[in-house]
């Protein structure tokens, strides 16, 4: 489960945050999580619950977007939006999609007390 390592390095900027900003306390935090990034929102919320107790963060409210992968199609030439690696290209329909964004993951918003 590689999401308690993503909520790790998390907690590494949070905590850096913290620190430099001088918060008590973590109310809310949303992230970014492009589709293509092989996270699982379900999984990445239940690592942050068991990670954060007892923190500077236990009970923050996470919220997670997930926007669309943008891929390259190299049957039109066309870059396009899509749901899933396995989509199809929307002006073509042709399968054959280079991926070139939506597997980052970004902290987007951070409501602290």
């Amino acid at each position: 489960m590689h999401e308690l390592t993503i909520c790790d390095s998390l907690f590494r900027i949070l905590s850096r945050e913290r620190k430099a900003r001088g918060f008590d306390q973590v109310r809310r935090l949303k992230l970014s999580i492009g589709r293509f990034s092989c996270l699982d929102p379900e999984s990445l919320r239940y690592a942050f619950d068991v990670t954060s107790r007892q923190t500077f963060a236990e009970g923050a409210l996470l919220e997670i977007e997930q926007p669309q992968g943008i891929a390259k199609c190299l049957e039109c030439g066309a870059e396009v939006s899509v749901e899933s690696r396995l989509s199809s290209c929307p002006q073509c329909g042709g399968y054959s999609l280079d991926p070139i964004g939506g597997d980052e993951m970004q902290l987007v918003e951070l409501e602290v007390a």
